[in-house]
């Protein structure tokens, strides 16, 4: 088989490398990553396309598909928004095939560089052979290491290129046998779309921490990281890929495989929180519905004597509405949300930078001055955007400014696939409440409680330590599988073992 098509590789100057990014860009929780994949379809590239502008929440700095039309894989893959590449019409053209997979890309690990732009691509003993991942491996780096000691020569800085190599030194005879050996060798989070030259493969970490759902669309399966993607394209929800399954669709059918022993799964409770779009259904769940489960229980726990409920848009809406409902207090848009504010606007100085905020965030002080109002917004990281955000609503007249987060205060890092800094850089892990309250500047501050959170997610009897539903290490730091790249020098989480490899 051919290599796919060398224009891949050329960097459009118009969606070139980000210069300098909004100064607030660092108090926000960063999406991962999301995947997408069709097998059977004429038009498999304009529909991966279409998905992928679906998930463009999942990740913002790169996107790429990669196609195979019965001889020949093609590739495209740039650093940019997915329409600043798959909008035109000649680009579509430039990726003939029936069968496609898709990557939006948000950089966990590895730079923002084009070759670590995904799908990656390599070419195996038996063909060709495409992966595009949405997770964190956790002992990436240590399997790095010891694949460049025996001698890969690897092509990226991304933990996904691992898994090509892990794949190729397989010495299995049947490529789905490889693929497991691969699984089997990797530790931490994963969903994953994989091509070669006769089938569409998707896989899904044992403990489910990444979504992965299968979709129809007139008969052709879809893999995708959410189902909002599913119905941007007219596609039919089938069901979620359960954690451990790795599912195969060639000429033949669809084939399923579950290499690992069944174990409670983990979920990233994060989906809900604040990664997932909000018209997606994750593990059966509306996350609108849930987002709002968690305004209403945040009520419950915290109400100050308030006039209006106002959002941090656009993530802390839904909760927003929510609180407002349960407390019977009028729901207001105090803040309106810029859509159009370029992620490569350069600041020259101290001053305009100052004012960034204002270029995403406006207050609208009709609704505001004057009253005492609430923000709701879905976490606090570093908490920079909140106490500009406060001093707006002051600015604009509002006589009390509360704060409540529809989400428990976040405690540890993340390591599978969020980008969260080390503890010393997340204001909750090294203030007090009072401490945060006088740092943002509000007149309370309070958070979901952990409790109030499962609650809210329809377990009355709150977070059961013995057995916890979610992948809740940020909040809790106990964290669902090894933590084989983690500094020795630094203090260990509680860590419980991953699966057992199957016997």
């Amino acid at each position: 088989m051919q290599s796919p098509s060398d224009h891949a590789e050329q960097l459009d100057p118009a969606s070139g490398p980000i210069e300098l990014q909004d100064d607030l860009e660092g108090d926000t929780l960063r999406e991962e990553c999301g995947v997408f994949g069709i097998f059977g379809h004429p038009e498999a590239a304009a529909i991966a396309a279409l998905g992928l502008h679906a998930l463009q929440h999942r990740g913002q700095e790169a996107c790429g598909i990669v196609t195979f039309d019965g001889s020949r894989f093609h590739s495209e893959r740039r650093l940019g928004l997915v329409g600043d590449t798959f909008s035109r019409r000649e680009v579509i053209e430039r990726l003939p095939g029936t069968v496609a997979v898709g990557h939006v890309r948000y950089s966990t690990t590895g730079a923002t560089i084009l070759r670590n732009v995904q799908p990656l691509f390599a070419e195996l003993n038996a063909g060709g052979f495409a992966v595009g991942h949405n997770g964190n491996l956790t002992n990436g780096l240590s399997l790095r290491r010891e694949l460049v000691k025996n001698g890969a020569m690897m092509q990226s800085t991304t933990d996904t290129e691992v898994i090509l190599h892990l794949v190729a030194q397989s010495k299995r005879s049947h490529f789905i046998d490889r693929f497991i050996e691969a699984l089997r060798a990797i530790e931490g989070a994963y969903s994953l779309v994989a091509l070669t030259n006769k089938k569409l493969v998707g896989a899904r970490d044992p403990l489910g921490i990444r979504p992965l759902v299968l979709g129809d669309l007139d008969g052709r399966p879809i893999l995708t990281s959410e189902t909002c993607a599913l119905d941007m394209i007219g596609a039919k929800y089938v069901r979620d890929i359960e954690p451990g399954e790795i599912i195969v669709f060639d000429e033949n059918g669809a084939h399923s495989h579950k290499p690992f022993p069944p174990k409670p799964p983990r979920p990233c409770i994060f989906e809900y929180i604040y990664f997932s779009r909000p018209d997606s259904i994750v593990g059966g769940r509306s996350v609108y519905e849930v987002r709002k489960a968690f305004g209403a229980q945040l009520a419950r726990e915290s109400h100050p004597d308030i006039d209006v409920v106002v959002p941090v848009p656009d993530s802390g809406v839904p909760a927003a509405v929510g609180y407002s409902q349960y407390s019977g207090v009028p729901f207001e848009l105090g803040i309106i949300r810029n859509h159009y504010v370029g992620r490569t606007f350069i600041q020259p100085t101290q001053s305009v930078r100052e004012l960034g905020v204002r270029m995403k965030h406006s207050a609208n002080r009709a609704a505001i001055e004057g009253k005492r109002i609430i923000l709701i917004d879905d976490s606090l990281v570093r908490g920079t955007t909140s106490k500009k955000i406060v001093r707006m609503m002051r600015d604009a007249g509002a006589r009390e400014v509360h704060f409540r987060l529809a989400s428990p205060p976040i405690l540890y890092p993340d390591y599978y696939g969020i980008d969260l800094p080390d503890r010393g850089g997340l204001l909750a892990a090294t203030h007090t409440l009072e401490e945060m309250r006088e740092i943002i500047g509000a007149d309370s501050l309070a958070f979901l409680s952990i409790d109030g959170m499962y609650r809210a997610m329809g377990y009355p009897a709150g977070r059961d330590p013995a057995n916890p539903k979610f992948a809740d290490h940020c909040f809790t730091g106990t964290y669902p599988t090894n933590l084989t790249d983690h500094s020795e020098s630094e203090p260990q989480p509680r860590q419980l073992s991953l699966l057992a490899e199957a016997s």
